[in-house]
């Protein structure tokens, strides 16, 4: 059973938060900030400064999966390199690619042999992993890496891969992303997340209030958004317990059944609705957006007249600075929302009320 009276009892909350899973969330800022500068002290401006014959994403378990969805999405299809998405360096990786990976396990063996492919075929290669183990050992003379300055537990690694990768796409002049305003705005969500700030101010605290016993439908109004959705369904599972569905809205279409169950939710006609007589429990809908544009507006429109009553996750009209700046806030919400969520309802920490 969800305690909602946790949530504004911040002596409770650090009590339930064996773990520091909080303050490690907030500390996104941070990583961000400490991987642009060992970015800088490696040479990565230098080492990928020349256009590369394809861009590699390299996903092994964990955020990778997320984060490249999110690079992808933000490169568009405007790319002027084809960008491969793998689960590992493909056979034909030559001098001319860029290979980037991340992983939180130093003892990946299929990363490892990646990066040593990758290394021997003479690829750039920038690996986001710890400094030890196999994958380090792989990665020693033949590739940037960049391991961890800032302290977290594992889990909370999104937003470190995710500025590494920026910061190598910005070198190649492939994406322009001001790296040092996204630490600056992921400090300030984090402020406005603090465990002291009720809920009603909380953006993460409401946000977790809202999917609280529901089934969490993510969808996507762009194809950023959906990609944080894709993190935001793994966070609410890691540290919620909470299966969520992620789709971009016009994917969502599609889903005739799960949509009209979406519509009856957002009528107003589940409001004292018990979820054990509901088929398969009652839904939230959140409407993701992260793009602007003429485009992104109509979709927008189209999906509030048939869901009134959806929530709309819309950061750039908190922020501005673009796309990317939008993505990485609206991630750190997700983390903040679902780790509160878990504390709330007893699944993650140690609450002992």
């Amino acid at each position: 059973m969800l305690d909602d009276t946790l949530l504004d009892d911040a002596s409770r909350l650090t009590d339930a938060d064996t773990g520091g899973w909080l303050r490690a969330a907030a500390r996104a800022g941070a990583q961000v900030r400490s991987t642009a500068e060992a970015a800088a002290e490696a040479g990565v401006e230098r080492v990928f400064a020349e256009r590369p014959r394809a861009v590699v994403l390299v996903t092994r378990p964990g955020h990778a999966v997320a984060v490249a969805g999110v690079v992808v999405a933000l490169l568009g299809p405007g790319c002027p390199v084809p960008v491969v998405v793998s689960d590992e360096v493909p056979p034909w990786v030559g001098a001319l690619d860029v290979v980037l990976a991340h992983t939180e396990d130093p003892g990946d063996r299929v990363l490892a042999e990646s990066i040593d492919r990758a290394g021997r075929r003479g690829a750039r290669t920038l690996v986001t992993a710890p400094d030890s183990g196999p994958v380090a050992a792989a990665a020693a003379g033949q590739a940037v890496l960049l391991p961890p300055r800032v302290d977290v537990p594992p889990g909370f690694s999104f937003h470190r891969a995710l500025a590494a990768w920026l910061t190598v796409l910005g070198s190649l002049g492939l994406l322009k992303v001001d790296v040092s305003l996204i630490a600056d705005e992921l400090d300030r969500e984090a402020e406005r997340d603090h465990p002291v700030h009720e809920s009603f101010v909380n953006p993460a605290k409401s946000l977790a209030l809202r999917v609280a016993d529901r089934t969490p439908l993510l969808w996507g109004l762009d194809d950023v958004a959906t990609s944080v959705g894709v993190h935001g369904a793994g966070v609410l599972a890691a540290f919620a317990g909470v299966a969520s569905d992620v789709a971009g809205y016009p994917q969502a279409l599609t889903r005739p059944v799960l949509h009209r169950r979406a519509v009856q939710g957002t009528s107003g006609a589940d409001l004292f609705a018990d979820p054990d007589d509901e088929i398969g429990g009652l839904v939230r809908v959140l409407l993701l957006a992260v793009r602007q544009g003429p485009v992104a507006e109509a979709l927008r429109r189209a999906a509030e007249d048939a869901l009134p009553g959806a929530d709309v996750l819309e950061p750039a009209v908190e922020v501005a600075g673009g796309d990317a700046v939008s993505a990485a806030l609206l991630a750190l919400r997700f983390e903040l929302a679902a780790l509160y969520l878990g504390l709330a309802a007893g699944t993650l920490g140690g609450n002992p009320y």
